[in-house]
């Protein structure tokens, strides 16, 4: 078959080889500052995630996988090959690999691949009409839903405040389905506290409105006409428990809250980012 020409298949017999660290050994926050930026790494599991990391234009290092998985593995190989020859292709016997945590779950493979340089603001939203912006949110299963639900809804760029989580972690990766490389994202603001005094200043000099996403008493319902006339908008989302900083809201042009019923005050941010999408998606 395609993926046994020229590849470099490595037989292991356990996790333990130091070959596997990035997979068995190394925290994301390892992988990504242990040596950053130049060499840092990120993992995808599972093969529709490796292709969309694949098709998205990400560096492949190496692959992990169990023999019986191979033959549908022959496209993502075949696409590693494409792109990086060298690139071993990892093969554990299965009672090894099912100590990985979850292994199991990622349907057939884990792939390393080298963390791209990020990209400034001014780039990723240049031809963008519908952007978020994340402020804080330290949960890998929101980052990763909100960025499916971005990808699915169109919005055209994600960006992330300095204490936001990575999107980048293995499991924000995961639960995205791999959208994180299709939704052009990057960082906004140097000031883990307070990013909004110099990322809103930014959003408006670069066209965009503002619209925090919180309730307030002058909050306005998301299905005003006023944020549909907006050319470019910004909604800025904030964690669960404390939301958006006051300082965020201070500083953004309108304060935005999803109409509400059965005395239900706000929704989950990742189910709250959907709605908010689907509402202000291009018509």
């Amino acid at each position: 078959m395609a993926y046994n020409v020229g590849m470099t298949l490595v037989s292991l017999k356990s996790i333990d080889d130091p070959l596997l660290d990035p997979y068995a050994r190394l925290t994301d926050v390892q992988l990504r500052s242990r040596i950053e930026p130049e060499n840092a790494v990120f993992i995808a599991e599972s093969i529709e995630v490796i292709s969309r990391a694949l098709d998205g234009g990400m560096q492949p290092l190496s692959l992990l996988t169990a023999r019986k998985y191979l033959p549908s593995l022959d496209k993502v190989i075949g696409q590693i090959h494409h792109v990086a020859p060298d690139a071993p292709i990892f093969v554990a016997p299965e009672d090894e690999l099912q100590k990985l945590t979850g292994f199991e779950l990622t349907r057939g493979a884990l792939a390393a691949f080298r963390r791209p340089p990020e990209r400034p603001v001014e780039e990723v939203v240049r031809n963008a009409r519908l952007v978020a912006v994340l402020e804080d949110i330290r949960n890998h299963t929101n980052v990763g839903a909100i960025f499916r639900s971005a990808a699915a809804l169109g919005v055209d760029a994600v960006l992330v405040t300095p204490a936001c989580y990575d999107p980048l972690y293995r499991r924000a990766v995961r639960v995205s389905m791999g959208t994180v490389f299709q939704v052009p994202w990057s960082r906004i603001g140097t000031n883990a506290h307070n990013w909004a005094r110099e990322g809103v200043p930014l959003l408006r000099e670069l066209g965009f409105t503002t619209a925090a996403m919180a309730l307030s008493d002058d909050s306005i319902s998301l299905d005003d006409p006023k944020l549909k006339e907006c050319d470019k908008l910004a909604l800025v989302f904030g964690t669960e428990g404390d939301g958006l900083a006051a300082s965020t809201i201070s500083n953004c042009d309108y304060t935005v809250r999803i109409p509400m019923q059965h005395g239900v005050d706000s929704l989950n941010v990742a189910a709250s980012s959907a709605v908010a999408f689907w509402e202000l998606r291009r018509r």
